[in-house]
């Protein structure tokens, strides 16, 4: 038997599953043999995002090594988050020869849409050891609660 799912929760699954799949399809477009003989492509630093309903808080950890802080800017607009910046070349070897070239370089721009409830006016980020981390507390009215089910008293005939 099919489970029936919440269609707030279906086209959320869906536009996340779009943006993943838009996100990969640009990174392939980009790729570009460079003259190395190797590919080069856009920086895209990984995320984490989850929500702890015991500490009543949205967590979001984004990997942004080798990144001064001062070159990221975050946005909110609403629900929608925006984390921006450029992972630059320290320095571009001219005569040298490389054997492997794995580190992407250029700008980044993850933008993200928050869980219903996470209190965006108290947003706070931090950076710790190259992972930039965002928290934010979320609202009462975004937390699950239980429902007591009460029994039916039977009448007697």
């Amino acid at each position: 038997m099919l489970g029936l799912m919440e269609p707030r929760s279906f086209y959320r699954d869906l536009f996340d599953f779009r943006r993943d799949f838009d996100e990969m399809f640009n990174r392939i477009v980009r790729a570009t043999p460079a003259l190395t003989g190797t590919i080069e492509e856009t920086f895209v630093p990984p995320i984490e995002a989850w929500t702890d309903t015991e500490a009543k808080k949205f967590y979001l950890r984004v990997a942004v090594p080798g990144i001064d802080p001062k070159d990221v800017k975050i946005e909110v607009q609403g629900n929608v988050l925006t984390i921006s910046g450029e992972r630059k070349h320290a320095e571009e070897k001219k005569e040298v020869t490389y054997h492997q070239r794995e580190f992407t370089y250029g700008a980044f721009q993850r933008v993200l849409t928050l869980p219903e409830g996470v209190d965006v006016e108290k947003l706070t980020a931090e950076f710790n050891n190259g992972v930039l981390e965002l928290t934010a507390p979320l609202a009462a009215a975004a937390l699950p609660r239980r429902i007591e089910i009460k029994p039916v008293l039977k009448r007697a005939a």
